[in-house]
């Protein structure tokens, strides 16, 4: 069975003459032409196949959609033309009057258009997302990919450069030197590089050298002895690990005032609804069993949404609780092919921080998704990560809302890349990425934000209006990044600098103070006290090898500020300060490099040295 909905202003249609040999009879009303008004009419294709079980499956789709445009007229309208397997006609008109019937026990109001005959009609189409779906019913597929997806045949895209200016230029994206000369125009050197190298894709990248200083810097480190994607991290890894954890929490909780949870990571394969969202990552996760039931089979985890929309199915919901906004930061699973793992920027098990928004209709969805958007946009600015703006939207939601988007592009300071479709084809309406651009020209998905008009329907999340009745709640999935691809991107940008080096409050040393010699090591460590007393992790290379190997070392280590210690600086109260984004050598009190420094810190998470202070008391993790 085939079925093309349409959310209509009004339907109008008036029987002509016979189709077939023997229509259904009709009775002097019948013959009449019908208006109906704000109706969801189903052109509908009965095909051989199809039996009560089909209809099942129709009034379940017919009330899934009705509910998602809140439609309560529904116009059931035989359409042949949507299939070339067309069952009989008595079974047809049979089912389509059984729908007719189920639909009026639902407490729709139905009406049908005449069986076996041409009809002259006319509509007129509303125009939001959903107002146009098609869908097919069909008993041999997997149910799941009927609940997932809607299925729209023929989608059309189109592709546009906005700008935060208000440009807009349509591009065609096959034409390479009109793409060049837009992109010329533009001038914005990161989303060149992002539209010719992953849009145009006419360049092909090399390795990232951050997958070899990931290791050299005992950063992060393979392990061999664990599956291949899975990785270990070294303290001051771990370090940096736990500060975008924290920058992650500071955004969802005291900024967005989420509700944090936590599930568990294992879940029953059996369970429809964790089957049905497996159709959407193309069999990529791992099945494991356990050791009493050999036949048992279990899933990890390959998205955040698995407990998150268990939890909220169970909760009971008013429109006072709305929008509900839950946070969870969870370790994911997802098995990718191994000619598809490159370090951290594409790996097996990642951690997700996930922001999911539950709101009570499709404008309020979209409120909260400019929100998300700009919280996130922060978290970028806050890493340095050069990163490229992505929309993917429905035609219909584009042109409606382009000034929006031109506003959430202000707050950027940045383009966007644009590529509109016309008709809904997955359960958003609308989603963005920034896409981390690395050294050599490859990109990687970062923080993404999605408007979801399908999943609530799906799960079962409803809440209850002032009437005291039943809606589905608009779901914006939002995900800040997988930390690991944070730092694959944040590697990655430093080495597009002269010198490379991490976003000072990221920086596992943030100063070293290098001895003359060890007879300063204790009028040292009491600088170092008071600087990390004042929020700077500050080390010691208390090493007996010359200053000049000390300087070297601390340079190869990225550290941003080296203090040269000695007898000038321990009579002078005056620190020489080597600054290494810009090689100046400036001379400091105390107080003065104090000040500095916390002024460079602001109001970015911190966390105290992952390693001992004295530099000669710390193990080699990488020989």
């Amino acid at each position: 069975m085939k079925i093309l909905s349409l959310h209509v202003d009004y339907i109008k249609f008036k029987p002509v003459k016979k189709a077939i040999k023997e229509p259904e009879e009709l009775s002097e009303e019948g013959k009449k032409e019908k208006i109906i008004k704000e109706a969801l009419v189903i052109f509908t294709a009965v095909e051989k196949n199809d039996s009560d079980e089909s209809l099942k499956l129709l009034v379940e789709n017919v009330k899934d959609i009705a509910s998602q445009v809140k439609a309560k007229t529904i116009v059931l309208y035989p359409y042949a033309h949507l299939s070339s397997n067309l069952g009989k006609p008595e079974l047809a008109l049979s089912l389509l009057q059984k729908a007719e019937a189920e639909l009026k026990k639902e407490k729709f109001s139905v009406e049908r258009a005449p069986f076996g005959y041409y009809k002259e009609f006319e509509l007129k189409c509303k125009g939001h997302p959903l107002a146009e779906l098609s869908r097919e019913i069909n008993l041999e597929q997997p149910k799941k990919k009927m609940q997932r997806e809607i299925i729209m045949d023929n989608i059309e895209k189109k592709h546009y450069f906005l700008t935060p200016e208000g440009k807009e230029y349509e591009i065609n994206i096959k034409n390479i030197d009109e793409v060049r000369e837009t992109l010329k125009e533009i001038g914005d050197e990161t989303f060149t590089t992002y539209v010719l190298y992953t849009e145009i894709k006419n360049v092909s990248s090399k390795e990232p050298p951050s997958i070899k200083e990931m290791q050299q810097q005992e950063l992060v480190g393979y392990a061999p002895e664990a599956d291949s994607g899975h990785f270990k991290f070294y303290p001051k890894g771990n370090l940096i690990f736990e500060l975008l954890k924290d920058w992650a929490h500071e955004i969802a909780i005291n900024r967005f005032n989420c509700l944090q949870i936590e599930t568990p990571i294992i879940y029953d394969w059996s369970d429809p609804e964790i089957r049905e969202q497996g159709g959407s990552f193309h069999e990529r996760h791992y099945v494991v069993k356990g050791p009493d039931d050999p036949k048992k089979e279990w899933v990890m985890r390959f998205a955040g949404d698995f407990g998150l929309f268990k939890v909220v199915k169970a909760a009971s919901l008013s429109y006072k609780n709305l929008p509900l906004r839950i946070y969870e930061f969870s370790k994911s699973f997802r098995f990718e092919q191994k000619g598809e793992l490159s370090g951290l920027k594409r790996l097996r098990g990642f951690h997700m921080p996930d922001i999911h928004s539950f709101t009570p209709d499709l404008d309020a969805g979209w409120d909260e998704y400019k929100k998300l958007y700009k919280q996130y946009d922060d978290l970028a600015k806050g890493t340095g990560v050069k990163y490229a703006i992505v929309f993917r939207i429905v035609e219909e939601f584009y042109k409606k809302h382009k000034d929006q988007l031109i506003e959430m592009l202000r707050y950027s300071k940045a383009p966007a890349f644009i590529e509109t479709l016309s008709g809904m084809k997955h359960y958003w309406a609308v989603k963005h990425e920034f896409q981390g651009l690395d050294s050599v020209n490859g990109s990687t998905q970062l923080s993404t934000v999605q408007l979801d008009v399908k999943d609530a329907q799906t799960y079962g999340i409803v809440y209850k209006n002032k009437n005291n009745e039943k809606k589905g709640c608009t779901i914006v999935h939002s995900s800040i990044g997988s930390i690991e691809r944070w730092i694959y991107c944040i590697l990655e940008k430093a080495f597009k600098m002269q010198k490379p080096q991490l976003p000072y409050w990221l920086a596992p040393t943030q100063a070293r103070i290098c001895t003359v010699s060890q007879d300063f090591i204790k009028d040292a460590e009491k600088i170092a006290e008071q600087m990390n007393k004042s929020g700077i992790r500050t080390d010691i290379d208390d090493k007996d090898i010359t200053l000049p190997k000390k300087i070297s070392e601390a340079e190869r280590e990225w550290i941003p500020y080296i203090v040269v210690f000695g007898e000038k600086e321990l009579k002078s109260n005056k620190l020489a300060v080597r600054i290494r984004q810009t090689g100046k050598i400036e001379s400091l009190s105390e107080k003065e490099l104090i000040d500095k420094l916390k002024r460079e810190q602001e109001d970015m998470p911190w966390r105290a040295l992952p390693l001992q202070r004295l530099v000669s008391k710390r193990p080699i993790f990488v020989g």
